[in-house]
């Protein structure tokens, strides 16, 4: 009969540590999902809350979402900025938590430049809000691209049913936060 060696040992405990914390934050995270595909096929007006002077071109827009192509591994949120439509929030789920990625596109849908960029949860969050810390992929792109200021964005997002959801991106000295009235689903 082998003996693992102690390094095999130590290896062997850390995975299975590691699959707890993951059956640990599963719950609130399976939670935030059900919340999201609770809102497929509406479509809500949101406004922008913070008043960063950066986003008066958003504050002076029609902002809507809307919750579509949704399955309890994923759901994708487009994110129409007045007429602009070229953005899309795409929540997925993975082995270790939840991920965010933003699928920008031009008008004729060939990838923007900055295209497909966000992070994955670090924590187990909450049913009502989940955060993403920006991936190193991000960071590569952001850096890539002359967009260095973006290598430290963490982006949330907020469910609370039947009232509000939020969209907001965090960084030194960066606040934006849109929120959406689910309320009233919009029906034009």
């Amino acid at each position: 009969m082998k003996i693992a060696s102690l390094p095999t040992l130590a290896a062997l405990a850390l995975i299975s540590l590691g699959g707890a914390a993951a059956a640990e934050i599963a719950p609130a995270q399976d939670a935030f999902m059900e919340r999201l595909n609770a809102l497929c096929g509406q479509r809500f007006e949101g406004r922008v809350v913070t008043t960063d002077a950066a986003d008066a071109k958003f504050a002076s827009e029609r902002l809507v979402m809307h919750v579509r192509d949704c399955s309890p591994e994923e759901v994708r949120i487009p994110f129409a900025v007045g007429q602009d439509r070229s953005r899309t929030w795409v929540v997925t789920k993975t082995p270790t938590g939840l991920r965010l990625k933003h699928d920008h596109r031009h008008e004729d849908g060939t990838t923007d430049v900055l295209h497909w960029y966000g992070g994955d949860t670090a924590s187990a969050g909450a049913a009502e809000r989940q955060a993403f810390p920006v991936d190193a992929e991000s960071i590569a792109l952001f850096n890539a691209n002359d967009a260095a200021v973006s290598t430290t964005n963490v982006w949330a997002m907020e469910v609370h049913p039947d009232r509000m959801f939020a969209y907001e991106l965090r960084r030194p000295n960066r606040h934006f936060r849109v929120e959406f009235d689910l309320s009233k689903p919009i029906t034009d």
